[in-house]
């Protein structure tokens, strides 16, 4: 049986730009519309309002132009309002020839926001579709609190559906204008208007307030709707849209009777462009493109993994142009870090994997994120470590940095079993630190430290964490120089443990 074809039309330049606090450049909005129509391949956009700004006219411009070009600006859509020819008139200007023209689906709208009678409404509303044609635009229509309408003006409802269904209209589009359905009313509102009227294309324009817009846009789809209105990461006014990642992995691995053109590959790539232009984040553990969907945390997963995949679902990485990660901190085990080593093409013998397990296992007991780009770093730093008798402890340390006051610390050092402590003021704190240490080696050694002649920081190249960073000390004593390294995810500490591996050296 031939599948039955869903459009998708995205929203992100319209309903997902009144996310608070964003709003898009008009070069920001050009590059999202040719992505979202080159590569993610959505049938239609809704790109803006009418008569909002002349920075939003600007826009529709850039991309009416550029969808000329590309013969496809009949896949730019803009919404307009029932205002006389206005909104006709800028969409003229703008070169934008298809409208979704906003109406009331619900009495309660009409009566109390227009204070307009419905054939009132209507007539208003044919002089606007007729308006529209003598420019050669095309028109949808949106019934603005239409799930309301459903629930307590269904009459009024299909008097007015009888009344568009006979005009030069292309779409009827129905939206839960603030979010308020359940999925059980969405698939008999839906199913009751498919069923008068079999042969008017209509949309469902969804919103999550409780959280049950991708299970309406499904009950929707069920019911017989054509086509979907989404945002990217779910953007959108409020509690915000039906999220485009999500339907779309649900429609291709639930709704089998459906098709839809989107490229699943493209949607965390395009997701992560709107997170960067919007500053819009997108949670970590948001379905199919937040940062830690597709990561294992803890080590039986990982094991799970390499024993026949009892671990993986049909919703695997590779479909949305992402790689399965296997995170590293307390509860990830050796079989986590096995995974890291592979992927980085590095192999430790289980001596060296457990002393490395270990420390990632403290650093996971403080709380710390550790990447895979950290690991040759845990694993250079744990390896030298244990390559160097310990003969000098820092046993303890207080650091102290009060404004007005100078920095100071206050040093217990563990020398082949004796206990020493110090206390003393520098320009920073491990400035402060190494002038107790002095005072202790020149009061109980009788020997000058070497000379710290060069002091670096670094963090993992590419790394997304703030877990680790690695001090590198050259230090020289007499004619000689050397290297020490300390990783932690302090500096200032990362140092100590640098002068540290120093004392034992000398």
């Amino acid at each position: 049986m031939a599948k039955r074809k869903i459009e998708i039309m995205d929203t992100t330049l319209r309903d997902g730009e009144q996310t608070s606090g964003v709003s898009f450049s008009v070069s920001e909005k050009l590059t999202i519309a040719k992505l979202l129509l080159e590569e993610l391949k959505v049938d239609r956009l809704e790109i803006a309002s009418a008569r909002v700004s002349e920075g939003e006219l600007e826009a529709v411009k850039k991309i009416t132009s550029w969808a000329s070009e590309q013969n496809c600006l009949d896949k730019i859509e803009v919404l307009t309002f029932v205002d006389g020819e206005k909104s006709i008139d800028w969409m003229v200007d703008a070169g934008a020839k298809v409208q979704n023209l906003l109406t009331k689906g619900s009495l309660n709208h009409l009566t109390h926001q227009l204070k307009k009678t419905p054939a009132q409404h209507f007539a208003d509303i044919k002089a606007n579709i007729e308006a529209a044609a003598t420019h050669n635009i095309k028109t949808n229509v949106y019934l603005e609190d239409w799930s309301n309408g459903m629930r307590t003006s269904k009459e009024y409802v299909f008097e007015y559906l009888d009344f568009l269904t006979v005009q030069n209209i292309e779409r009827v589009l129905l939206p839960d204008t603030l979010g308020v359905l359940t999925h059980d009313e969405t698939f008999k509102f839906i199913s009751e208007v498919r069923e008068k009227y079999p042969t008017t294309h209509f949309d469902f324009h969804g919103h999550n307030d409780y959280d049950l817009g991708v299970a309406n846009v499904m009950e929707a789809i069920k019911a017989g709707a054509n086509g979907l209105h989404l945002t990217i990461n779910g953007m959108g006014e409020r509690a915000g849209n039906a999220p485009m990642a999500s339907v779309i992995a649900v429609i291709n691995d639930f709704l089998k009777d459906v098709k839809i053109t989107v490229n699943e590959k493209a949607l965390n790539k395009v997701s992560k462009l709107v997170e960067t232009f919007s500053g819009f984040r997108i949670p970590v553990n948001k379905p199919v493109v937040g940062a830690n969907v597709f990561t294992q945390t803890a080590g039986i997963h990982a094991d799970g993994d390499n024993k026949n995949n009892l671990y993986f679902n049909d919703l695997m990485p590779e479909r949305f142009g992402r790689k399965r990660k296997y995170a590293l901190g307390k509860t990830s085990g050796k079989a986590n870090i096995q995974k890291n080593l592979q992927d980085l093409g590095l192999s430790l013998n289980d001596e060296e994997l457990r002393k490395v397990t270990q420390r990632i296992i403290e650093l996971g007991d403080k709380k710390e994120v550790v990447s895979q780009e950290d690991l040759p770093y845990i694993i250079s730093d744990v390896l030298d470590s244990n390559a160097i008798e310990k003969r000098v402890v820092v046993e303890n340390y207080v650091l102290g940095h009060a404004k007005g006051m100078k920095p100071s610390t206050t040093l217990q050092l563990r020398v082949e079993g004796v206990q020493y402590e110090a206390h003393a003021q520098g320009d920073g704190q491990f400035d402060a630190f190494m002038n107790a240490l002095r005072k202790l080696y020149k009061k109980h050694s009788k020997r000058d430290l070497p000379a710290l002649i060069d002091y670096a920081v670094r963090i993992p190249p590419g790394s997304n964490s703030d877990a680790l960073c690695e001090t590198i000390i050259t230090w020289k004593l007499e004619e000689k120089e050397f290297i020490t390294r300390g990783l932690d995810s302090d500096q200032t500490v990362s140092a100590i443990k640098a002068t540290e591996k120093m004392l034992n050296i000398i």
